[in-house]
């Protein structure tokens, strides 16, 4: 089998913070390998400690202890992070420059010529949804439109690698599309991308692999389509003209129901109970909208782990 592009064994990460010194664990015995091609999730909610093993995969900060490698070199080193391209939680560009000239100064730092930076600058600009407004100083973007410059700065190299730590913050739900789906064409054009999140659904969307953080420590890893039971959990069936008398009959026979505007959604489980949902439905003079098989979902799946750790 291939060489990891990314390994991390064992590492450890502890702060001392405040006048007493005191020791935060903020990453705890954490292991997991991307591999080339992979789109790969790294994942967990706010303080799980995602940030930091990035910060450590970049060499901005060292491990207690436990080691990584990029490329199949030792972190950190100028070599593999020639190869990278990263974009962090919270961009800086400085203000009273422009996207062009902040992106075409990321390309020129990484190597490029000052004619191959020029043009590859346009290009990614182009990519992200940002050219028309490339000669905006950057201090009148707004939050989204800074982060799409950033993303730019992390493409400008033309990267083996792409490390992305919460790609989509400040996107609305078009910025958030566009760039799930540049995310899939680098992958066809050969590139590997880590990208970290707690946005559970992007990463369902995305990721052949995942690693999950919770604390600090690692509580899943592996494909996802292997981590998630493909077994039908339930099955929400959806109605239109459903009164008040079906809802509570449904209710009485152990199916809960919601209103979500005039639909009536019936929360269904087993298979076998679908067959009866739809006959009594039906009989009291419902349109039956919609029937929708519900499979464990990534939320699921880290809800289900945390249950399992904590007992």
């Amino acid at each position: 089998m291939a060489e990891p592009l990314i390994r991390v064994q064992h590492l450890n990460k502890t702060f001392r913070i405040g006048f007493t010194r005191r020791r935060v664990e903020a990453v705890r015995d954490v292991s997991f390998e991307v591999h080339a091609g992979d789109i790969f999730g790294f994942l967990g909610p706010n303080g799980a400690g995602k940030t930091t093993t990035i910060k450590i995969l970049t060499g901005l900060i060292r491990a207690s202890s436990g080691s990584a490698s990029l490329f199949g070199l030792p972190i950190p080193s100028a070599k593999a992070m020639a190869r990278i391209g990263f974009l962090p939680e919270n961009p800086y560009v400085y203000p009273y420059l422009t996207p062009t000239e902040f992106v075409e100064m990321c390309g020129r730092l990484s190597g490029l010529s000052g004619a191959v930076a020029r043009e590859r600058t346009r290009t990614v600009l182009e990519r992200v949804g940002i050219l028309y407004a490339a000669d905006r100083p950057v201090r009148r973007l707004s939050k989204g439109m800074l982060q799409r410059t950033g993303l730019a700065a992390a493409l400008v190299a033309d990267p083996e690698l792409l490390i992305l730590d919460e790609p989509m913050s400040g996107l609305d739900p078009v910025g958030r599309k566009e760039v799930r789906d540049l995310i899939f064409d680098e992958r066809k054009q050969g590139r590997t991308i880590f990208f970290s999140t707690h946005i559970l659904s992007d990463v369902e969307m995305l990721c052949d692999r995942v690693t999950i953080l919770r604390q600090g420590s690692v509580v899943v890893s592996g494909k996802l389509g292997e981590l998630l039971r493909r077994e039908v959990r339930r099955t929400d069936v959806a109605l239109s003209g459903a009164d008040e008398e079906l809802e509570a009959a449904l209710a009485e026979r152990g199916h809960p129901a919601f209103r979500a505007g005039e639909r009536l959604i019936v929360g269904v489980t087993g298979k076998e109970q679908v067959g009866a949902v739809l006959a009594l439905a039906l009989e009291a003079g419902a349109e039956v909208v919609e029937v929708t098989p519900r499979h464990e979902t990534l939320e699921d799946l880290f809800v289900r782990e945390a249950i399992d750790a904590g007992s």
